[in-house]
């Protein structure tokens, strides 16, 4: 185990230093100050290098302290990566504040004056436009499907489970990989009891329902949620349902004949087993099905600062979306039937380690942002088959929320005016599809290289334990997905990103 864990910590350190390298090449190829207090032109100011340490230090410190044994305990608590989180947001803070030059912005004339001023409008962007609707969003999803319960024992054939992970694909875009692993998984190891080769089917459940199967709304991952934020259309991300389909049809084609392989090797025993201890599916908790679909509606239809004709507001209130899926969550909560949650196994503590995370990650990850917004295009990146594995390469290793941000922004720096192939975005700027295609699905399907890819496969992998089931390790799991899913992506290149197809 300790070898594992220290190949573990190697690895994890490894692909923390190509984030490093790759901000910092965009660092220094910035030159000098664009700006200073009293410049006129503040536009293209690149922050120092150093302002990025605490967004990698706090990528280190998720990495790293849980393998630790003297921290490992420490770490455990969701009160100490909130303290952590924060300790390593307060350099990046005091430097927006005292050191930062005027910038651009909603101030007069257009422009934010140096001091408090830049440090609120920082704080303004980070906190109140980005991870209350991130964290509400998530909040959301996580209660209202919380409180949905599928229970029963089918018959675990091939067709049984492939069909399981088929819904599961087509759920994820619908309530969000995390929704939809949570409500899938339990019935899917239940189905599965009376079976012994079932690691499998816990791995393409990984692959498909905690990962790719996310990709059609914006909704599915929080990567492309955080897209939304940025200006993408609610309805965009159903450009990239060809690929979704290219990969769901051969995963799901790869699986079902990996079961019907292993289905013929059960202990007869089993499968009569398996045949008799048969109870038909029921759902409880249906009322939540209709909350869901309000937060889907919320989402693509209240836009803060658009007009909502059918409310008669000329433009939407800052935070009502966010109010409506609170309200839609607090119903759930409401009118679920009472100690259905806990049946279903239901608690906060997910979604409370999430929220304390990601307040450090969107602090810190100001200053990695504002340089690749200004120097992104000197990273060397072009072409879209880059930007997928790059954006693909570091989700795997890292969560592939900030990760896309990253990219988003490098693509982003590339792009300043409208034109064939580019994308007008709600926030007035303006990014080649092409770029950002590739980017949303690097981000969103290989985070199922790894079990630290997306939040949900660590939840499936731990829930699937509990029952028993022997997942293979860190390392053994990726030699499932370099044998499965690298394959696949490159097919996806070459199919989505080459010949052509893709370009500008």
């Amino acid at each position: 185990m300790n070898v594992v864990k220290r190949k573990r910590h190697v690895k994890r350190w490894v692909w923390t230093a190509a984030v490093v390298m790759m901000t910092a090449a965009a660092c220094n190829a910035a030159g000098p100050l664009a700006a200073s207090r009293a410049g006129v032109e503040v536009e293209r100011y690149v922050p120092p290098v150093w302002t990025v340490g605490p967004f990698v230090g706090l990528l280190l410190a998720i990495a790293v302290l849980p393998l630790v044994k003297p921290t490992a305990k420490f770490w455990h608590k969701n009160r100490n990566k909130l303290i952590v989180g924060l300790a390593l947001a307060v350099p990046v803070l005091a430097y927006y504040g005292w050191v930062h030059p005027a910038m651009a912005g909603e101030g007069v004339g257009g422009r934010i004056e140096a001091g408090w001023p830049v440090l609120g409008h920082v704080l303004a962007g980070a906190v109140l436009k980005e991870y209350v609707p991130f964290m509400t969003l998530l909040l959301a999803l996580y209660v209202i499907s919380g409180g949905i319960r599928l229970r029963g024992d089918l018959p675990a054939h091939p067709g049984t489970n492939t069909a399981f992970l088929a819904v599961g694909g087509l759920l994820a875009s619908l309530i969000g990989t995390t929704g939809a692993a949570m409500l899938l998984i339990r019935p899917l190891l239940a189905t599965n009891s009376e079976r012994r080769h079932v690691k499998h089917t816990v791995i393409f459940f990984i692959f498909i329902v905690c990962n790719i199967g996310g990709c059609l709304l914006p909704i599915g991952d929080p990567p492309l949620f955080l897209g939304y934020l940025r200006g993408v259309p609610f309805l965009w991300t159903l450009k990239l349902a060809a690929p979704w389909a290219f990969c769901m049809a051969i995963l799901l084609g790869v699986y079902y004949v990996w079961d019907r392989i292993a289905w013929g090797s059960e202990q007869p025993r089993d499968i009569v087993h398996d045949e008799k201890a048969v109870e038909s599916l029921g759902v409880d908790g249906k009322i939540n099905f209709v909350y869901l679909a309000g937060v889907v509606l919320a989402a693509g239809l209240i836009v803060p600062g658009k007009p909502l004709a059918w409310l008669g507001l000329a433009a939407t209130p800052e935070f009502l979306r966010e109010a409506v899926m609170l309200a839609l969550a607090g119903g759930s909560l409401a009118t679920s039937p009472r100690g259905l949650r806990k049946a279903a196994g239901f608690d906060f503590g997910a979604i409370l380690e999430v929220a304390a995370l990601f307040i450090g990650i969107f602090l810190t990850m100001q200053a990695p942002i504002e340089i690749l917004d200004a120097r992104g295009a000197s990273l060397g990146l072009r072409s879209p088959w880059q930007f997928f594995w790059a954006a693909g390469g570091l989700s795997s290793f890292l969560d592939n929320a900030p990760t896309f941000v990253v990219f988003f922004e490098t693509a982003n720096s590339m792009t300043h005016s409208p034109g064939p192939g580019v994308l007008e975005l709600l926030s007035g700027h303006f990014i080649r599809e092409d770029l950002l295609m590739a980017l949303s699905l690097g981000a969103v399907f290989m985070g199922a290289n790894t079990y630290i890819g997306n939040g949900p496969n660590f939840m499936v992998k731990a829930i699937a334990e509990q029952r028993g089931i022997r997942m293979p390790g860190f390392f053994a799991y990726m030699l499932y997905s370099l044998a499965i899913l690298i394959p696949l992506f490159v097919l996806v290149t070459l199919v989505f990103f080459m010949g052509g197809r893709g370009s500008p």
